[in-house]
């Protein structure tokens, strides 16, 4: 495992921000951690980073101790967060420069064709770059040197749809040579690319697998009834999010087996037409399982 977490606990005062974290990342992966707003993903990233240390429990980067990182550690990880700092007085092309002699495998052909790829002005000053411009520049200063591991904190936060397609284009182009960790809500963008999801609920981990099992095992289910439904009896454990609209039931299944729901809708629905059964996109798994945690079903 590229990235192993065991029991991490953060407390920030009174508030625990991370309650008994453990999760693992396969070597060459990509790694979607989601989660509501203030589920801790941010804070996993960070003390994985050893940017800020845990109140107890370990986290290990290539093996290594996160509190222990060094040179020949961070050699090979890159990282992008929303609110990364740079130096705003140097240009472009004095800071790509400066980080050269950091990284032994920095590929000057690889960094050429970023800039040119992202539109970037060599001669512009990091301080006077657009925060759409200043994330294309931090993936440029974390791609050229071919990280093991690539890091990304809400990498799309506040960006434009082409700035988007530009930065994830660009990050395709080299997704399968290093592991990828990221945190983003634009859940539809990250699909295409994410190989394992781990979910988290108040700095909790609900659930991590792959992104084959998390898509087999979670459905849209629409049922036609010959009348309007009546009263329902137990719901099945699994199904989330039951709405009705005259004889049409619909949820979500989330234990889902082909030969298992036949029977699960007629032990609760009498006269079913009609059973339809659709894939469910990341984004919408995870509204699903937001609603259902706030007690919505």
């Amino acid at each position: 495992m590229i990235i192993e977490i065991e029991n991490l606990h953060k407390e920030f005062g009174r508030h625990e921000a991370l309650r008994g974290l453990s999760l693992s990342v396969p070597q060459g992966s990509a790694y979607a951690l989601i989660g509501a707003n203030g589920a801790g993903k941010t804070t996993t990233i960070k003390t994985l980073m050893n940017i800020i240390q845990p109140t107890r429990g370990v986290t290990r980067i290539l093996g290594v101790d996160s509190r222990l990182l060094g040179v020949a550690q961070l050699q090979h990880i890159g990282y992008v967060s929303e609110n990364q700092d740079m130096p705003s007085r140097l240009t472009v092309a004095q800071y790509l420069e400066y980080l050269r002699p950091f990284y032994p495998t920095w590929d000057l052909t690889l960094e050429r064709s970023i800039l040119d790829e992202l539109q970037l002005p060599p001669d512009r000053r990091i301080g006077d770059l657009s925060h759409g411009m200043r994330m294309k520049m931090s993936l440029a200063c974390a791609l050229p040197f071919h990280p093991k591991l690539l890091v990304l904190d809400e990498p799309f936060s506040g960006l434009d749809p082409l700035v988007r397609d530009e930065f994830l284009e660009r990050l395709l182009q080299q997704a399968g040579e290093m592991t990828i960790f990221i945190s983003s809500h634009e859940l539809s963008e990250i699909e295409g690319v994410t190989t394992h999801v781990g979910y988290i609920e108040q700095g909790a981990l609900v659930f991590q697998e792959s992104m084959a099992q998390l898509s087999d095992r979670f459905r849209e289910v629409r049922l036609t009834l010959e009348s309007p439904m009546a009263a329902l009896g137990p719901i099945p454990e699994g199904w989330l999010h039951i709405t009705s609209n005259g004889n049409v039931v619909s949820f979500f299944e989330s234990r889902f087996s082909d030969s298992q729901l036949p029977a699960k809708v007629a032990a609760l629905f009498r006269g079913v037409k009609n059973i339809d059964v659709q894939p469910v996109a990341l984004r919408t798994i995870f509204t699903t399982l937001a609603r259902a945690s706030r007690g919505g079903n």
